[in-house]
């Protein structure tokens, strides 16, 4: 609503903080400043400004400035409000003087929104002879808006205020009681709309992104983030022209999965994407977004998660040329070699993308597609019958990606029940001749039918087979194809699975989505066809250790044709980690002597044997306790002589998204309590002095009006609401992940650990992802500290040179395309007046309630 109604604007708040402030009034004009808050936008900047005796900025480090009225710097000066006092006589001129300098400098200097500009003048009172500031700042040419807010009952100063707001194209409100605030403030958005209005420029405008609280709490999930595309409505009455009378604004809420579904994913390869992002440099829609986090076992939003910038999530991006082109709503491409963290961070891709970028006219945002070099260069094309492609996709082991698009099933209410694989079916069988369906992706899927069609039957002849005795502990094998084509069959009961999540939406990372293929399928399109891929779910996510006990293993299938070989699809089977074990302790007793003895094997209490995965993660070992755990934390020595030799490296990724503890400090005002007679006299005073204000703030008629006193109530209740601090904040964050040089195949050394040397040799297995890690039992090599996978913060929040400089700093933005800051047709005089007066009767029995606070 407001950002159809308003152009981008620059507000300067002036707060009186003067001693005849204390009390209700203070409370009163703490909400109007945070209700003035929560009307700006990304594209308005803003500052505070208190004053008494002295002027002073309510955060030292903005001061001189304007910033970016983003969600952080909003909920930043909020709490900065909260803790403001009433104390000293009030001197508005220094604070009216500061705010124009700081407007005009920023005029000048082509910063801020380049728009409207307005200062916010809250107070109880005004007795200066402010006309010299205007004469000098403002006047004729009246380029800075005043509008002014007087607190409390007290009608002494009204006329004042008002000249002040009418005098400098603003407008003048009087607030008495928290029920008044909401309505006033938006008083100023109508006198801002009324240039558009006179101009009758019916501007869409296209918001950031946004959580929809209501989806969020009945857990629809996937349409979280919203848009919303609005554009206002106005009065066309010539006799009322000048008045400029918004009506309304009309709108509708976009949820951002709906407009991603426009780039087909199938087109995009293994591991490429779409992105969007806004004018003001923000993430609207990305699949490394994460807007939620987890606190206990509740998620909650992020307090930023719709002001997290481009370059914090294409972080490789240092010298931001990607998100300079894009916010200046520039197209073309340009190449990065990218680390891509996966499974959960734990796990890193080295890939080479191609980005390409433009501006989406009409609105704000630009687009980015991105392919991986090696894929989504080339579409794998397959003919195949109708008649013997609909045979084969009515197989009971096959499913289509529920999230990509083959047909278009959400506009015809008779379509919305069908799953994707119906909507095909449906479509090639004629059954629904109105289906809208992407013809090229179906013929993709009609294809792979077709030539997955026999592994059903392969793996029911394994199945068949299978030793109950040598090969117990395989659970289900499957398949996904490059167009979502999906096949898995089960050698045991459902209800005897190990991981009953694992390809079903309860396990996303195991699916196909709109955002991502899924991660056996990412990580095995990323070592050479044939090689299998072992992943364990590690300590951290095993929920208790009861996914500790399955394995997944995997391997891509690639076909080439006339030299260019692209990934079809990957096959994988999901086994128990038991079975992995008896097979490598099976393998360890082998040995190529001839009479079959083994000098030394892994049975021997003076050797440890490990298989670990190319990320360094324990997959067999003699100590159970130790599966899925790191290597560097089971023995630092061994992994410390590993990196030094160049069988691992370090890789160092970032995580610009991180949430971190922080130690809560109170800031209080009050005193401490310094005995419990104190404490109950302080709890007395606190319990009488809110009755009272809760009196004060209603006069007797209304009390006949019931829905003014519960809006009323429900005001008063919520400012006064003790929140909650939360532990857990935004923050960056820097961490390990570990990398095997496959070049090395196998190495082997001693470590000097004082009084002993520790022996070790490690392998390569082929055609995998693992090794074989042999050390020396015997030898306490303590001495060297454990390598840990933990994230370090850089650039902590708390160091207050650091978290200044962040915030002062204005990265690249592109301004909204329209602006309304003046019309000479406007009607100045039509700023405001007194409201209505009325006495409380309660006031004349309540002569001390002043005392009290």
């Amino acid at each position: 609503y407001i950002q159809a109604a308003t152009s981008p604007k620059d507000i300067v708040i002036i707060v009186d903080v003067s001693g005849s402030m204390k009390g209700l009034r203070m409370t009163i004009a703490k909400h109007t400043i945070v209700t003035i808050l929560d009307t700006l936008g990304e594209n308005d900047f803003v500052n505070i400004i208190a004053y008494n005796d002295y002027v002073h900025f309510i955060e030292p480090c903005f001061k001189g400035i304007l910033v970016q009225a983003d969600r952080d710097n909003r909920e930043h000066f909020k709490q900065l409000v909260d803790e403001l006092q009433a104390k000293g006589v009030g001197t508005v001129n220094k604070a009216l003087t500061e705010s124009f300098k700081i407007l005009r400098e920023f005029r000048e200097a082509g910063q801020g929104g380049l728009c409207n500009q307005a200062i916010m003048l809250i107070t109880d009172g005004a007795v200066e002879d402010y006309e010299a500031v205007f004469e000098k700042y403002n006047w004729p040419d009246r380029k800075v808006r005043v509008f002014t807010y007087l607190i409390g009952r007290e009608v002494t100063f009204a006329p004042n205020v008002k000249w002040i707001a009418c005098n400098n194209k603003g407008y003048y409100t009087q607030i008495s009681t928290l029920a008044d605030v909401q309505e006033n403030v938006m008083e100023y958005l109508h006198v801002l709309s009324r240039p558009m209005v006179i101009n009758h420029d019916h501007d869409i405008i296209w918001t950031e992104a946004y959580m929809d609280s209501a989806l969020f709490a009945s857990q629809a999930q996937s349409l979280l983030l919203m848009t919303t595309v609005a554009m206002p409505v106005f009065s066309k009455k010539n006799e009322t022209r000048s008045h400029g009378i918004l009506l309304g604004v009309v709108g509708s809420d976009v949820p951002l999965r709906e407009l991603l579904k426009l780039a087909p994913r199938y087109k995009l390869g293994v591991h490429g994407y779409a992105f969007l992002n806004t004018n003001n440099g923000y993430i609207l829609s990305h699949p490394d977004l994460r807007p939620l986090y987890k606190e206990g076992k509740k998620l909650k939003p992020k307090p930023n998660y719709n002001s997290v910038d481009l370059s914090e999530v294409e972080w490789e991006d240092r010298d931001e040329i990607l998100r300079t082109a894009m916010i200046n709503g520039e197209t073309g491409y340009l190449s990065m070699d990218v680390k891509v963290p996966v499974d959960k961070g734990k796990r890193v891709l080295f890939l080479t993308n191609d980005y390409f970028f433009t501006d989406i006219s009409g609105t704000p945002f630009s687009l980015g597609v991105v392919l991986s070099r090696g894929h989504g260069e080339y579409i794998l094309l397959g003919n195949t019958s109708v008649e013997e492609g609909l045979h084969d996709l009515l197989q009971p082991d096959l499913s289509l990606a529920n999230e990509w698009i083959y047909c278009i099933t959400d506009i015809d209410p008779d379509h919305r029940k069908l799953s994707q694989l119906e909507a095909v079916i449906r479509f090639l069988t004629g059954e629904e001749p109105d289906l809208e369906c992407d013809e090229e992706l179906v013929q993709e899927v009609l294809f792979d039918a077709v030539v997955t069609a026999p592994m059903e039957a392969y793996w029911t002849t394994l199945a068949l087979n299978m030793s109950t005795e040598t090969e117990a502990g395989v659970e289900m094998a499957f398949l996904g194809t490059r167009a979502g084509l999906m096949r898995s069959t089960l050698y045991v009961g459902s209800e005897k699975l190990s991981n009953r999540k694992f390809l079903t939406r309860k396990d996303k990372e195991s699916i196909f989505t709109m955002d991502h293929f899924p991660l056996w399928y990412r990580r095995a399109a990323e070592h050479p066809p044939g090689s299998f891929i072992y992943s364990i779910v590690s300590e951290d996510d095993s929920e208790g250790g009861g996914l500790l006990k399955v394995v997944t293993v995997s391997t891509a299938v690639a076909v080439s044709v006339d030299g260019k070989m692209g990934i079809a699809a990957a096959v994988g089977v999901q086994i128990k980690l038991e079975l992995l074990q008896r097979k490598f302790w099976m393998a360890m007793q082998q040995c190529s002597a001839l009479d079959g003895a083994c000098p030394l094997s892994c049975q021997d209490d003076v050797l440890n044997c490990f298989l670990i995965d190319n990320n360094g993660f324990i997959l067999v070992s003699k100590r159970p306790a130790e599966t899925g755990k790191f290597l560097g934390e089971v023995d630092g020595s061994v992994m410390t002589q590993l990196l030094n030799m160049g069988m691992f490296r370090r890789v160092t990724m970032y995580d610009y998204q991180a949430m971190c503890k922080v130690p809560y400090h109170h800031h209080s005002g009050a005193r401490p309590l310094l005995s419990p007679i104190y404490a109950f006299l302080a709890a007395v005073k606190w319990l009488i002095s809110d009755f009272l204000i809760f009196l004060l703030e209603f006069n007797m008629s209304s009390f006949w009006h019931s829905d003014n006193l519960a809006d009323a109530k429900a005001v008063f209740h919520h400012s006064h609401k003790h929140k909650k601090h939360d532990t857990l904040q935004p923050c960056d964050t820097e961490y390990p992940v570990f990398v095997y040089e496959p070049a090395i195949k196998e190495t082997n050394g001693l470590i000097e650990c004082g009084d002993c040397q520790k022996m070790f040799v490690a392998q390569q297995i082929a055609s995998s992802n693992l090794l074989l890690l042999v050390t020396d039992a015997t030898c306490d090599c303590s001495i060297f500290p454990p390598v840990l996978l933990d994230a370090k913060e850089v650039n902590p929040a708390h160091n207050a040179s650091v978290k200044c400089d962040r915030m002062r700093s204005q990265k690249l933005r592109r301004r909204p395309d329209t602006c309304h800051a003046f019309h000479p047709e406007e009607n100045a005089q039509d700023c405001g007046g007194a409201a209505e007066l009325s006495i409380s009767p309660t006031l004349l029995f309540l002569p001390p309630v002043l005392l009290l606070r």
